[in-house]
């Protein structure tokens, strides 16, 4: 048996999804899993909300919790990749400092970053027929989940399934250009 320490160490390519709540992200990553040729971890950036202790948050120390759940968050797709795993992630960019800790902590040669686009009368008929979120949140994050402007490749889940979007993305990956989005990204900051 082979130990550990004589495996090569390299770094896992991470395709992160970015698109507001109810754009289709895990219904994307879902349909990819299966497609790719490699492992992959699916890491949605609701289930590390979901493993926090049910405990009551009392309101005043709510924004600073989830602060350091998303940076946590961030940090753990960052060690799943150092690791040499790959990582498809799902994650909401309402907030530029959510963007700007991601270009810190993630070696921005090994991120595919995904655009996960939807019209907002199709995100919203998607939250009514949902019914865990509030109608609306979707078009509210619009505007700053996409600011940044720049992608390695783009869906639009209003015109492609989600099985269509994973085959286009699965399709994308062996020519990915360089430099990637988050390279650029990087260098303008």
């Amino acid at each position: 048996m082979e130990h550990l320490s004589s495996v090569p160490p390299r770094q896992g390519l991470v395709i992160f999804l970015n698109g507001t709540s109810s754009s289709g992200k895990s219904s994307i990553a879902a349909e990819l899993l299966p497609l790719l040729d490699e492992p992959y971890f699916y890491l949605p950036v609701d289930a590390f909300h979901a493993m926090r202790s049910s405990n009551p948050i009392p309101p005043d120390e709510l924004a600073t919790v989830l602060h350091r759940t998303w940076r946590g968050f961030h940090r753990a797709v960052a060690g799943m990749a150092a690791a040499g795993n790959n990582v498809i992630v799902d994650h909401v960019f309402s907030a530029q400092w959510r963007l700007r800790d991601c270009l810190s902590v993630l070696v921005p040669q090994d991120v595919v970053l995904v655009g996960v686009r939807c019209p907002a009368e199709e995100l919203e008929r998607r939250e009514r027929e949902r019914g865990d979120r509030p109608v609306g949140l979707a078009a509210a994050q619009s505007e700053q989940v996409h600011a940044h402007g720049i992608y390695d490749i783009e869906c639009d889940t209003a015109e492609l399934t989600a099985r269509e979007c994973a085959v286009r993305i699965k399709e994308f990956l062996p020519g990915r250009p360089r430099p990637t989005a988050f390279e650029r990204l990087r260098d303008a900051r």
